[in-house]
Order: structure tokens, then C-alpha cells, then sequence
């Protein structure tokens, strides 16, 4: 991986998530061997391909000039989130079967959510979950009528 891979964008923009992590080559190595992460930068701050979007992990800090009453840290209380990542996947029971034999800890097995779609969590080192969902054709049916 290089430049090329980096989410720099030359047109437009690019969305990557940062993540606050207490140790970058503990989070980093979780993202790479679980999810098959691409490593386009591989510390201070780490930079992660992850399928068609990016990660970024840095550990924690104080305020700093653009920031100046934010202070950054992984999360004090690992079952009060207030966001995290959600992963859309083709085949939830090959991808949990997959990712468990890898070492990921779910909170649950794939649950069925109301008809929508098939529903999981992963938590990582840090404490953040991960949803892991695929829609239904319920779902699906409701996309294709919307024409926003």
C-alpha cells in the first residue's frame, strides 16, 4: 500500500473514521488479522484500508489549537457507545464464522432485527463495537421504492 491507497482526495472528498486507541499496534494488528485491513500507514496515526472506506487510530490526547476543549480517549464505559462501526455484509453467517475464527468477540450470534435484516456486534480491543448486518429482502424492497 502507498499513496495511492491513501484517502487523499484530489477531487471531492473521501470519509474515513477515526478511532481513539490506546495501543495503535494492538488496534491495528485486531483490524488487519480480523477484517483484512490494508496497512497504508502504519503508525502515529495509523492508517487502515478497510474494503471501500478508511480507519484511522491514533491514541488519546488533550486539546490541541484546532480543538481547543476536545480532549480524545477510547471509550471510559465499553457498554455506553455513542457511535461505531457498521459493516454491510453479503453473507453474515460466512463473515461471523470467518471473522470469529479469527478472534473477534461477539456479543451475540447474527440475530434476525424484525424482517429487516440479520444483525450482529463485534467488540474491539478498545471497547467500540462493530455492527455487522445484512439486509433482507424486506429491506431491500423499501430501498428500491425510495426515490429521494
Amino acid at each position: 500500500m502507498g499513496l495511492a491507497d491513501a484517502p487523499v482526495a484530489k477531487k471531492g472528498f473521501y470519509v474515513a473514521h477515526f478511532l481513539t486507541v490506546k495501543d495503535q499496534a494492538r488496534s491495528r494488528d485486531f483490524y488487519v488479522r480480523v477484517f483484512g485491513a490494508k496497512v497504508v500507514l502504519p503508525r502515529d496515526p495509523v492508517y487502515l484500508k478497510l474494503a471501500n472506506s478508511w480507519l484511522i487510530l491514533n491514541v488519546g490526547g488533550g486539546p490541541t489549537p484546532d480543538k481547543p476543549k476536545v480532549i480524545l480517549e477510547t471509550p471510559p464505559n465499553p457498554n455506553r457507545q455513542t457511535a461505531f462501526l457498521n459493516l454491510r455484509v453479503a453473507d453474515i453467517w460466512a463473515c461471523y464464522k470467518k471473522w470469529k475464527s479469527k478472534g473477534a468477540e461477539f456479543l451475540t450470534d447474527p440475530l434476525d432485527n424484525d424482517g429487516d435484516e440479520w444483525r450482529c456486534y463485534i467488540r474491539d480491543p478498545d471497547g467500540y463495537i462493530i455492527e455487522v448486518g445484512q439486509y433482507q429482502p424486506a429491506a431491500l424492497k423499501r430501498f428500491a421504492k425510495f426515490k429521494g
